[in-house]
């Protein structure tokens, strides 16, 4: 058989009615390093400890509620049915997308009710929720829950194990490893954006730059993911990423627009006072 055959048991251990999985493991170890980077971070832009802490747990809580929730309604066929799996967390379905969307909105609620400035909490996340995703995704390698379809090539992936949770028909056939292609990108992400973070001046321009980014990668690697196709032959987080690609390029317009015009301004303004 050709491919890398995987057939590790979701589940570490159970004690009891717990149990521990590969991906709440990967989901806490993510968590745990993008809080250390933002910590890191946040002593390089001057945001203090403290309100680290309290953007992440904000951020942390809005993030699995929007990840679940894109989930959901990607799925509401079975959950309309199932409606008690909503809550089963530890089987996976966190949608990436939901999870920056619903963390930048808690984030941005906590930044308001503090006076803090959005946009450098922005940039100073960027390099956590990178790390985060990456690691992340290493459940998603054992889970079985992100798969790609049908491949020839020496790498795809062979699920064995029977609680996998890839679909029956693809259980013991090689398929795209989605998983590592999307860690590979974002990898990829996180190293460019590392390298260019402390000359993006213009605040918010270092996390418009991750979303163009990594829209461009989820919309083109998605092509090789079975998911529900939407419309036009686009799965749901295909759809997100243009509209979030479009978003990406207006606001990077017009933060770079705005920074042009203060420019312009700055010698006028010191004429009149000089």
């Amino acid at each position: 058989m050709n491919g890398i055959v995987i057939n590790i048991d979701p589940v570490i251990f159970h004690v009891g009615g717990f149990a521990l999985t590969w991906y709440s493991l990967a989901i806490i170890l993510g968590i745990l390093a993008g809080i250390l980077v933002a910590l890191r971070e946040g002593r390089r832009k001057g945001i203090g400890k403290e309100d680290i802490y309290a953007l992440a747990l904000w951020g942390i809580i809005g993030g699995f509620i929007g990840a679940r929730l894109f989930h959901v309604v990607e799925n509401l066929d079975y959950y309309g049915a199932n409606l008690w799996a909503i809550f089963a967390f530890q089987k996976g379905g966190l949608a990436i997308w939901g999870g920056v969307a619903g963390g930048a909105l808690a984030v941005a609620l906590y930044a308001k009710r503090r006076s803090l400035p959005l946009a450098r909490l922005a940039d100073g996340a960027v390099p956590a929720l990178l790390v985060g995703q990456i690691i992340g995704r290493i459940g998603c390698i054992v889970n079985g829950d992100a798969y790609g379809g049908t491949t020839g090539l020496p790498w795809g992936f062979v699920y064995s194990h029977p609680d996998a949770l890839i679909p029956g028909h693809l259980w013991g056939v090689p398929t795209h490893p989605y998983p590592v292609y999307e860690m590979i990108w974002n990898l990829a992400i996180l190293l460019s954006l590392w390298m260019v973070r402390t000359r993006l001046k213009t605040e918010g321009l270092l996390f418009f730059s991750y979303v163009f980014l990594y829209s461009i990668g989820r919309l083109l690697l998605s092509f090789v993911r079975q998911e529900k196709v939407w419309f036009w032959g686009l799965q749901e987080a295909q759809v997100v990423a243009l509209i979030a690609l479009v978003v990406s390029i207006l606001a990077t317009v017009y933060l770079l627009r705005k920074r042009e015009r203060r420019t312009r301004q700055k010698p006028l303004t010191e004429g009149y006072g000089s």
